[in-house]
């Protein structure tokens, strides 16, 4: 591990303590996960712009899916 130097404003130290606190934990465990959470939010944000760039530049047709309407099984039959 690498040890950094981070400033946080008075007020989220604060919240972070608190939340350490609750959980048992210590600043560096707790940020450690906030970081990785981060990150994984911010390529699933990444990869749902380019998915919704990819439909609008080719979006659905109407007929696109409707020639598996008759292969569906909803079990009430």
């Amino acid at each position: 591990m690498k040890t950094i130097q981070m400033t946080l404003d008075d007020g989220l130290v604060k919240l972070v303590d608190k939340s350490v606190k609750k959980l048992h934990t210590t600043r560096s465990a707790f940020t450690r996960v906030a970081l990785r959470n981060a990150v994984k939010n911010l390529n699933i944000f990444r990869w749902e712009g380019k998915h919704r760039k990819g439909y609008e530049s080719y979006p659905v047709t109407k007929a696109e899916f409707s020639v598996w309407e008759d292969e569906q099984e909803w079990g009430d039959r």
